[in-house]
């Protein structure tokens, strides 16, 4: 229903706006139509509203959401250049107060290597939740499953009760196409989760928690928003000055297991990479670094 998506008429109006007064063509409004119409869903299913609750961590969130989902660079920064599009023409109407994508970068062109957090700063990131409080104690359990199993944060979200497997040491995730994997987890990971499910879970969701692992307040589960802005919050406190997100510990996570002497193959499986080349992109990371110890120590480098 209309109702149910009040963003919707905004978008109608946009795309009226491009093919009668900019006179764009008809297949570039198609365009911005299918890019915008799968940002507004990404803010549907984020629970916002109206125009002015989008926030720049919104935009940020739905481009690494379409990172996630395997788009290039390139198509990422097409959909921004939509949805700049789209807020300069709701700000210049008076639809909105604000134009939360203006101070979003937009996406390097081309296959750059992931970047990976050092040892030393996934001890302090992991140090930083305090799991002596309810809050700290799921955060910290967040972190510590993030950089056990490699998850996207998506499906960190939908994890529930059931998944869990701790004392066989492995959980169930859902992928792309809904598509099971099992997937190991460490023993410092499960004593998180387990004195998060003991002592925190309940008393957060004040005794509605449904089946889902991370619950907030209302015992709902935890959004991919809510995950990402936490993260943040305990990087900065561990005074990590790289950008964080969800996805640079799924990174960190196949170079640490890679520089390891992990088997390409398991580690896909673990990522639940549908093409072993998408996985190969962290051997060239760990080739970097070989080379960099290479340039240092070698005494004819």
């Amino acid at each position: 229903m209309a109702g149910d998506r009040p963003l919707e008429p905004l978008l109608d109006l946009f795309l009226t706006y491009v093919r009668v007064e900019r006179g764009l063509r008809p297949k570039t409004v198609d365009a911005y139509g299918a890019d915008l119409q799968r940002y507004l869903d990404f803010l549907h299913r984020e629970g916002v509203r109206e125009a002015d609750a989008i926030r720049p961590e919104h935009v940020s969130a739905h481009l690494a959401e379409l990172e996630e989902a395997g788009l290039s660079a390139r198509s990422q920064a097409r959909h921004l250049a939509a949805i700049r599009m789209f807020h300069r023409f709701l700000l210049g109407d008076r639809l909105a107060t604000s134009d939360p994508a203006r101070a979003v970068e937009r996406p390097k062109i081309g296959r750059s290597l992931p970047v990976v957090l050092g040892h030393a700063e996934i001890e302090a990131l992991l140090a930083a939740p305090d799991p002596a409080t309810a809050v700290g104690a799921r955060d910290r359990a967040i972190l510590e499953l993030l950089y056990a199993t490699g998850l996207r944060v998506s499906e960190l979200c939908d994890l529930t009760l059931d998944d869990l497997h701790l004392q066989a040491g492995y959980l169930v995730a859902r992928g792309k196409g809904n598509k099971e994997r099992i997937v190991p987890v460490g023993l410092v990971a499960i004593a998180a989760v387990e004195h998060y499910l003991r002592s925190a879970r309940d008393a957060i969701a004040r005794g509605r928690a449904g089946r889902h692992l991370f619950v907030g307040p209302t015992g709902r589960r935890l959004s991919r928003q809510t995950v990402w802005k936490r993260i943040r919050l305990h990087a900065r406190a561990a005074g990590i000055r790289k950008e964080i997100s969800p996805h640079k510990l799924r990174h960190s996570f196949a170079t640490h297991l890679l520089e390891g002497g992990a088997d390409l193959r398991a580690v896909q499986q673990m990522l639940g990479h549908a093409d072993v080349s998408t996985t190969q992109i962290y051997t060239h990371v760990d080739r970097r670094r070989l080379r960099g110890l290479y340039d240092k120590f070698h005494p004819r480098a």
